[in-house]
């Protein structure tokens, strides 16, 4: 997925071949799966391409959207790719570090597949290598500077590895916020989960919302929850 230099989708398309983040599955199924009634007010950290973002313009019909990202070519693709959607009136890309963003709003959701390998082979593209690897955002930043930013009931919605699953939970608990949703992800039926998306709330929980999502039946056949969840997006399946 993603090497197309033009990726369509049914309701919009991204310029997607000079992003250091092209679209994967990981940014699609958080801006498919994340929960975004009644927000208003959206940041996307680490837009990339800004898929995520047009995402949750197409799913919400009233949202003003900031996205931003470190890399300033990246900003200026998610700008072309903003302009030419049917949403481009809402939607407003920043090229800001976000360690050192300071809104003047809070947001009601603030959403994110951030850069996870922390170690192993950096690639060789110093752009691609800050997207790809927590030098310039860690785990520990994104949640507690997030928590900081939410709006009062606001949501951070987030993707990670499965193998990062405590420290997502342990650094999470200490910003003060709570899981209202997770979801984990597995390649296909079967196999151990690869990925976990979580839902966080700065509000107390009655219950939490737990699934688990399987991506393929088996190679190149998509399972049905799968489908459901990304039908709306993806112009074949």
């Amino acid at each position: 997925m993603g090497k197309e230099r033009v990726f369509r989708f049914k309701q919009f398309q991204v310029v997607n071949d000079v992003a250091a983040m092209r679209v994967n599955t990981d940014g699609v199924l958080l801006g498919a799966w994340c929960d975004v009634a009644g927000a208003r007010r959206v940041l996307d950290v680490g837009t990339g391409s800004g898929v995520i973002a047009l995402m949750v313009a197409q799913r919400n019909a009233v949202a003003q959207i900031d996205a931003i990202d470190i890399d300033a070519q990246a900003v200026a693709v998610s700008r072309e790719n903003f302009a030419q959607s049917p949403w481009a009136d809402r939607l407003v890309a920043v090229s800001a570090d976000f360690n050192a963003y300071i809104p003047k709003i809070r947001y009601d959701l603030i959403i994110s597949n951030p850069p996870y390998f922390d170690n192993g082979v950096l690639p060789a593209q110093s752009a691609r290598a800050v997207a790809r690897h927590s030098l310039s955002l860690s785990l520990d930043d994104l949640i507690t500077h997030s928590a900081g930013m939410l709006a009062p009931g606001g949501r951070l919605a987030l993707i990670a590895p499965a193998s990062r699953s405590e420290d997502v939970e342990r650094i999470g608990a200490s910003a003060g916020l709570h899981v209202r949703r997770v979801m984990r992800v597995s390649a296909i039926v079967g196999q151990e989960p690869k990925r976990v998306a979580w839902e966080w709330t700065n509000e107390p929980v009655d219950e939490v919302v737990s699934e688990d999502l399987a991506i393929e039946e088996r190679a190149m056949c998509y399972t049905a929850q799968y489908r459901a969840l990304c039908s709306d997006f993806y112009l074949k399946m």
